[in-house]
């Protein structure tokens, strides 16, 4: 993918992908205008921020809405890769789309996975109809993950769902979820950056397909390679758009 432009980035959390998102976007000659990372920072470069092309926005599920909201009303596009706040999506894209904001979200920016929701959907469609055979999910993050389950395991579990007639929602596997619910098992693990495993087993044998990331360059690329793409343009968007799937 082409950039041709140098983008003004506002950093909107510095924890472990802020960091990465910064060395990724300075190795892509970008600059990194002004870092968010508490309360007092967003009066001290409110100037700042409205000079910014875009926002980066990987903090935390309950700080995610307001963050986003704040970047909107300096109509600054952002870019979130933050989890675990649904709920409080359709409000955020009301607000994004009545006043002509530009949101670019994903649960996970890599491409690696990206192209594993792929596999997934395909794999779901194969074994739609195929008898015997019973789905799941597992999931192993770092400890210092806040939501479980991931957003990626959720997005799979979502596809999985929506292809098959006999499932209706997902749940915590520790929970031994009844019929008609997807199970999803997440373990919390010091140094891992992140493993998804899908299975669908039967009595005869097991299909699996799995993504493990090595570190979080893939993750912080595709956040950059978002932000760029994303630029000029006005809306919501995913990494569906951006990759052209």
């Amino acid at each position: 993918m082409s950039m041709n432009k140098k983008l003004k980035i506002a950093l909107i959390g510095y924890g472990k992908m802020g960091k990465a998102i910064e060395k990724m976007a300075v190795s892509r000659h970008h600059e990194v205008r002004v870092i968010i990372d508490n309360e007092d920072d967003w009066d001290a470069h409110r100037e700042k921020l409205a000079e910014c092309d875009v926002a980066m926005e990987f903090t935390t599920p309950d700080a995610a809405p307001g963050n986003i909201k704040r970047c909107f009303e300096l109509d600054l596009p952002v870019v979130t890769g933050t989890t675990g706040w649904l709920n409080a999506m359709p409000a955020i894209l009301k607000f994004c789309e009545e006043n002509t904001r530009t949101l670019f979200h994903a649960s996970n920016f890599s491409i690696g996975v990206n192209i594993f929701f792929e596999l997934n959907s395909k794999l779901a469609s194969m074994l739609a109809k195929a008898e015997g055979y019973s789905p799941g999910i597992t999931e192993t993050h770092h400890t210092q993950k806040l939501d479980a389950p991931s957003g990626t395991a959720i997005s799979l579990a979502k596809d999985i769902i929506s292809k098959r007639e006999n499932l209706s929602k997902w749940g915590n596997a520790d929970d031994n979820p009844t019929n008609g619910v997807l199970p999803i098992k997440s373990y919390r693990v010091e140094n891992v950056t992140g493993t998804h495993v899908v299975s669908y087993d039967s009595s005869i044998d097991s299909i699996e397909i799995k993504h493990t990331a090595h570190n979080r360059s893939g993750f912080a690329e595709g956040a950059i390679l978002a932000a760029e793409w994303v630029h000029g343009k006005q809306g919501v968007f995913g990494m569906k758009d951006l990759l052209n799937f």
